[in-house]
């Protein structure tokens, strides 16, 4: 994955989440649950780590907004 950038997280109510999971079926989950409560761009795919268990989704999330604004 990229490196988060100063940007992703420059005010008060941004953050990144990084969600590792058994497969992509639970992380996009997830990732829904957290868009049910706030703003989140959301990721299309996941990716996975030579030698590590489980797939990683990374999204980020607005608090600041509410979910579809």
């Amino acid at each position: 994955m990229r490196p988060i950038n100063d940007g992703h997280v420059a005010e008060p109510g941004l953050a990144v989440v990084e969600v590792t999971a058994v497969d992509d079926e639970t992380a996009f989950a997830v990732q829904e649950l957290l868009a049910t409560r706030c703003a989140v761009a959301t990721a299309d795919r996941t990716t996975r780590e030579p030698g590590e268990p489980g797939v990683r989704l990374r999204c980020f999330l607005d608090l600041r907004q509410q979910p579809n604004a």
